[in-house]
């Protein structure tokens, strides 16, 4: 029998048309990671418990002091989505640990030898950290159901939500990568990471809004991905006062089309 009548009509079908390639490969890809990450749920619940300590003992504290105006009283609502976009960052950032791990044990070299494009696989690996995130955006969501916390739903907003967290996810699993392929160590990554995280966080909408920031910290929070992060999700999930919904896309949407670019330029690095 020929390797022709070997292979399935889609597989041939894609072969044909490149566009098609390059998205079955991508899907190949997340559905690789996917598999990865299914065979150890300890990660997923282990890092399933960071935003379930912040809303339950930094929250719960907090939201007694009133100390934010525009969180309406409701200071605990108002930390929900940074939670939330926090528990995001902290999951896809560590994704370059994997990349390393992949180089390590000699898969990165077997995969960067196959006719995938290096776009499509930088882009599956960045696509596949959302699987995670959305596993804290389920644990968020269920915490605050279970606080009384109350949010805005509608059909719009879940998509729209859904839509925030695969930006977000994308964005900042592929700034990992682009930190994987500088550091090229597991350890330097773990410290890296953390302080790359941290300084973004704090210096973001998460916690507190903008206003009330100094000046010089209010243009670091502007400059900030992460504040666009949490602004977008806060407008869906609160009072529409919050929403710029479409700015807070397109600058996500800006920034991941850059990382994922730089990204794909930084990967073949992590062999030398």
């Amino acid at each position: 029998m020929s390797k022709k009548a070997d292979v399935s009509p889609s597989v041939l079908a894609n072969r044909r048309n490149p566009v098609l390639l390059y998205f079955y490969h991508m899907i190949v890809i997340i559905e690789l990671e996917t598999i990865k990450m299914m065979k150890d749920p300890t990660e997923i619940l282990s890092r399933s418990l960071q935003p379930v300590i912040w809303l339950l003992l930094f929250g719960e504290a907090f939201s007694r002091m009133k100390a934010v105006p525009e969180a309406g009283g409701d200071y605990l609502a108002f930390l929900t989505p940074g939670i939330l976009a926090q528990s995001i960052t902290f999951v896809s950032i560590f994704n370059g640990l994997s990349i390393i791990w992949e180089r390590d044990m000699g898969l990165l070299q077997k995969i960067l030898t196959t006719p995938i494009e290096r776009s499509a696989l930088v882009l599956g690996k960045m696509l596949a950290s959302t699987v995670r995130s959305l596993c804290q955006l389920t644990v968020v969501l269920s915490l605050s159901f279970c606080l009384g916390i109350h949010l805005q739903w509608s059909i719009g907003r879940v998509f729209g939500l859904l839509g925030f967290v695969v930006l977000g996810s994308a964005f900042f699993s592929g700034l990992s990568m682009v930190i994987a392929a500088i550091v090229k160590t597991r350890d330097r990554m773990m410290g890296i990471g953390q302080l790359v995280t941290m300084p973004l966080f704090f210096a973001s909408s998460a916690l507190y809004p903008v206003s009330i920031m100094p000046g010089w910290l209010q243009f670091v929070a502007k400059a900030n991905p992460m504040s666009y992060l949490v602004d977008g999700l806060r407008g869906l999930l609160l009072d529409p006062v919050y929403a710029h919904g479409f700015l807070d896309a397109l600058v996500l949407l800006a920034a991941t089309l850059v990382i994922w670019a730089l990204a794909t330029r930084q990967y073949p690095r992590l062999l030398t």
